[in-house]
């Protein structure tokens, strides 16, 4: 037979059953508007009965309060996570997309259209206006805008390649912070879960931070108990807590985490022509990496990978897209002087490889061949399909392998600063060449031999200028690979004296004759330039891929926005506290708490009339 008391203690399990429930809805309440806050609920199931020996045979025995725990659905967690790697790779394609478009865009004064279309009405003028000295001035001082036009839209491309350079280094660092603060609180909620309790908001804390880390790259948890090994079946109440990033790199093992490193590389180390100096390499870091350790020791982190995800992999492809267009071929021969020197030919097989129009290669920098890096000085092409780079010398340490892959920078399938710088080169090359070429087979009105028109600095800031036989020179086959929308300028003899130009095609011609200038035009309406588009059209071919980039890369920020939102709305609707509700709840267990509050009293009673007033 039970005790007499034993009612008083099921009212008092209910009690403080109603008690924890009323201080939960309490907190939910308070924490009804705290962002990342999962509401909270009592865990409770029934005492197990007791066995009183009666024809009933068993008794309830009440209520057990087993935990306070979070109410909240995993499936959406991934779901969110998945969608905001995804929109924070297209919201940085978008922004920067908008940024590209309004430096190319013509405004109807000094976009490159209307300065073309200024440049060939100068040029009529010269036709048409006998020859003047002040007419051949003007539309030299329109070639010059459009040189200008070209050195402002390198200059303002650099800068922005700069710009993401410098979001990919907070990025990664972003990244490194957030794994030490979970690794932190991995520790912390492991100290209370070990005690048998929950630990609610550190658990929230994680999550919120595992949140902000899935739109800066890809992320995959696991959290697996950890079970006593003196006794297997025994869960000690700890967790061991993963995170992976960009598919395969552990940046979290419980209280262990790693970093990613940005190390910039040197002036000499660039893969490509137009790229400014110091772009970030990431290396894989261990967490006690600190400033002054040797960043050579770290393993590389693929920046061509395709699972690196998030806003990460979108500065990337801005950065660093060149729409697959990279050198890559096979290294043939590698001979080595008496003087040290070493010089490796690579056949390559590319088209856009065997055209130096096209060529992105810095004139020194960074080389991979086979399984390790090296640094070349300089190179050379035979006109076909080798290219011969000498290596630096103060760098080698190894000789090269011949019959091995060799690549220069990394295939980026993304058409992003690089590729549209290399497309403004390959114009400024093309209508160069082609507006040289006529020049410098005509004469002036004065019947001296004409002179090449469009040319380049030799250095940046430098007032000395390329020769034609340099831009035309058949010794290294690399033509007029030396001209880009930095050093893009007009000859200076013809900036100083426009009575040079090349008016006439016949040196027996008069002096009011344009033949030439007819021939030059001829060449800026018809002549296939550009990616089978004359001169003129420049414009209308980039514009082009910026607004199918753009346009793609709006649709798809849109896409995920509203995914985005759909998303959040079903895990606060799981996992987000109702106000409503939790004013049901709060009715609810006020009553449940008013109920075995009242059983008490009864009780009370009962064991007042039966110890009081009954006689034993």
């Amino acid at each position: 037979m039970v005790s007499q008391f034993f009612g008083l203690n099921i009212a008092a399990s209910g009690l403080r059953a109603a008690n924890a429930s009323l201080n939960t809805t309490a907190n939910n309440i308070a924490n009804a508007n705290t962002d990342g806050y999962s509401r909270q609920g009592v865990k409770q199931s029934a005492n197990d009965a007791l066995r009183v020996f009666a024809t009933y045979g068993c008794a309830g025995a009440g209520v057990d309060t087993i935990a306070i725990e979070r109410i909240r659905d995993s499936f959406y967690d991934v779901k969110y996570r998945n969608n905001e790697q995804l929109l924070g790779n297209v919201q940085e394609k978008n922004y920067y997309n908008r940024l590209i478009e309004e430096y190319l865009d013509d405004d109807g004064t000094t976009g490159f259209s209307s300065l073309f279309n200024k440049m060939e009405a100068s040029l009529e003028s010269v036709m048409t206006a006998a020859g003047t000295t002040e007419a051949k001035t003007t539309f030299m001082s329109q070639v010059k805008s459009i040189t200008e036009y070209f050195n402002t839209i390198y200059s303002s491309l650099r800068n922005e390649q700069a710009d993401v350079n410098d979001e990919i280094k907070l990025c990664a660092d972003r990244v490194s912070s957030i794994a030490q603060e979970v690794a932190s609180l991995n520790k912390q909620i492991n100290i209370i879960e070990m005690t048998g309790t929950t630990a609610n908001e550190l658990r929230d804390k994680r999550d919120v931070l595992i949140d902000d880390l899935s739109k800066i790259i890809t992320v995959e948890t696991k959290e697996t108990p950890i079970v006593d090994e003196r006794d297997p079946d025994r869960l000690t109440g700890a967790t061991r807590f993963q995170i992976w990033v960009a598919g395969s790199y552990e940046l979290v093992d419980t209280y262990e985490y790693r970093k990613m490193i940005c190390v910039a590389r040197d002036d000499d180390g660039g893969v490509n022509q137009n790229d400014v100096d110091g772009l970030y390499d990431i290396k894989w870091g261990y967490s006690g990496f600190k400033d002054g350790d040797n960043p050579n020791e770290l393993s590389d982190i693929a920046l061509d990978s395709q699972l690196i995800g998030g806003e990460l992999q979108g500065l990337l492809a801005i950065r660093d897209g060149n729409n697959s267009q990279y050198f890559h071929g096979r290294s043939q021969t590698v001979t080595q002087f008496k003087d040290g020197t070493v010089k490796v030919s690579v056949k390559v097989d590319a088209d856009y490889l065997k055209d130096m129009m096209k060529c992105t290669l810095p004139q020194q920098g960074k080389i991979h061949i086979g399984a390790k890096d090296y640094k070349y000085d300089s190179w050379e092409y035979d006109g076909y399909d080798t290219y011969t780079f000498t290596m630096d010398e103060d760098t080698l340490t190894s000789i090269p392998d011949y019959d091995k892959n060799v690549t220069i920078g990394v295939s980026n399938g993304y058409q992003g600063i690089p590729y549209y710088m290399s497309q403004m080169n390959e114009w400024i090359r093309q209508f160069s060449s082609s507006t040289n070429e006529v020049m410098v087979n005509g004469y002036t009105s004065e019947s001296i031999e004409g002179v090449y028109m469009l040319t380049g600095a030799t250095a940046m800031n430098s007032a000395a200028q390329y020769s034609y036989e340099e831009l035309t020179t058949l010794s290294e086959n690399k033509g007029y690979y030396f001209l880009t929308g930095g050093n893009f300028a007009v000859n200076e003899v013809l900036m100083d004296d426009a009575s040079r130009l090349a008016t006439k095609l016949d040196i027996t011609e008069g002096e009011s004759e344009f033949a030439n200038l007819s021939k030059l035009k001829d060449m800026f309406d018809n002549k296939k330039i550009y990616r089978g588009a004359t001169a003129g059209e420049f414009l209308t071919k980039v514009l082009a891929d910026i607004a199918l980039n753009k346009s793609n890369s709006q649709t798809l920020e849109d896409t995920y926005t509203a995914l985005e939102n759909t998303i959040s709305n079903q895990r606060l609707s799981d996992s987000g506290v109702d106000e409503d509700e939790e004013a049901s709840n709060l009715v609810k267990f006020q009553n449940a708490y008013t109920l075995s509050s009242k059983m008490i009293q009864t009780l009370t009673e009962i064991y007042d009339r039966l110890i009081l007033q009954t006689g034993v």
